[in-house]
């Protein structure tokens, strides 16, 4: 396999950087994030003027009309520079794709442009309480009232619900179907009658996800994607894009993680020593830099996939698995590396490195929870990439 940049893609390349580094600085770094979110959209707005956004999509619907590995580079790049992600992540990776396969005419044109420019914010409406990640089982119903749907139901775990304009909503439309059958897949306006949003605090003080309810929320036929009780495809589209689309970008803040792992193993003394020197902190960070390698592989092994015009493989579900286990790997060495005082909350100024890694491990602890958790990924794996027989 040939892992180098064609002429065209590295001058590309060179120019996302060279924009990089004359737009991004450290204000941007520390205000642009899901916590400013004024801040976050003139972000992606300006990530939007300047082409790199929908890179790939096409240029009647906002986008720029580019290739798929523009797009990855943009991530590529974006990752290295440690940009902030971009605010509407849901609407790009996984709204918009989705929109673009299954949407009509009039959705994409309704739906997308504002989506790039930032204007309206997207959340996305599927896990529920006493589902787990088992989606199948989702509970909140949409009952056809004439030209429209009626939901009523609950919804949890949803970043960005607090601001979004839209929601990609999936329902079951038919009780008397199981499983993946009987199921729809909405867009919902955040401003219909009868939507309670209400914000849920993590273990780091910050309240990133909420929960969701519904109470015979009207949202017209106009709004259904794809077809009534075809819901199960159109929600593989998006979650197959999701965990596609990320896996590179994950891939290099895995490796940004890493060489920030190595800087503090060589700064962090003890008696004099460095704890680089340690034979078993070396041989940490060195099985932690093979993890990464595998996953850049992994990662190059499914954008092939696609770059050849199939859809996205099982490549996805293998990364996102590693950097969710491997990001909590590397943020309990750090701790390690930092004794007691590595405790020590941000805020307190006894805080080593203002408590960025303790704040980290704690956030990490959700990694193999969202976006599916350890279990159901090896689950996935095991019966659908192995061939291997259900566990229950």
């Amino acid at each position: 396999m040939d892992f180098s940049l064609s002429f065209e893609e590295t001058r590309f390349r060179d120019e996302v950087r060279g924009w990089l580094r004359d737009n991004l600085d450290d204000d941007i770094r520390e205000h642009a994030t899901r916590n400013d979110i004024e801040r976050s959209r003139a972000w992606q707005r300006r990530v939007y003027e300047a082409g790199f956004a929908g890179v790939s999509w096409p240029r009647e619907l906002g986008g720029q009309g580019g290739t798929l590995m523009q797009e990855v580079i943009v991530n590529q790049e974006m990752a290295a520079a440690r940009a902030p992600d971009l605010v509407n992540v849901i609407g790009l990776y996984m709204a918009g794709p989705t929109i673009l396969a299954h949407g009509t005419g009039a959705q994409k044109e309704r739906y997308l442009p504002p989506l790039l420019r930032a204007d309206e914010i997207w959340c996305q409406g599927f896990s529920e309480p006493n589902s787990g990640s088992d989606l199948a089982s989702l509970r909140t119903r949409a009952v056809v009232d004439g030209d429209a749907f009626v939901v009523s139901g609950q919804k949890v775990w949803t970043s960005f619900a607090h601001v979004a304009r839209w929601c990609i909503l999936l329902t079951r439309t038919d009780a008397s179907e199981t499983a993946h059958a009987g199921l729809t897949y909405l867009i919902v306006d955040m401003q219909s009658p009868g939507i309670e949003v209400r914000p849920l605090r993590q273990i780091t003080g910050d309240a990133e996800f909420n929960e969701m309810y519904f109470t015979e929320v009207r949202v017209p036929r106009a709004n259904l994607l794809g077809e009534v009780g075809g819901g199960w495809r159109v929600a593989m589209t998006t979650l197959m894009h999701e965990r596609a689309t990320l896996g590179v970008g994950l891939q290099v803040r895995a490796r940004i993680a890493l060489d920030a792992l190595r800087a503090l193993a060589r700064e962090t003394v003890v008696d004099g020593v460095p704890r680089s020197a340690d034979p078993l902190v070396r041989q940490q960070i060195a099985q932690l830099s093979i993890e990464v390698e595998a996953m850049r592989l992994n990662g190059l092994r499914g954008l092939t996939r696609v770059l050849q015009g199939e859809q996205p493989g099982p490549e996805g579900s293998v990364n996102k698995l590693m950097w969710s286990e491997l990001n909590q790997r590397i943020a309990e060495t750090a701790l390690d590396l930092l004794g007691p005082y590595g405790t020590v909350a941000e805020g307190d100024e006894r805080a080593p490195l203002g408590g960025r890694w303790v704040h980290g491990y704690l956030r990490s602890r959700a990694n193999s929870i969202e976006g599916g958790t350890s279990e159901v990924l090896r689950n996935i794996l095991a019966e659908r990439v192995l061939g291997l027989p259900r566990s229950r």
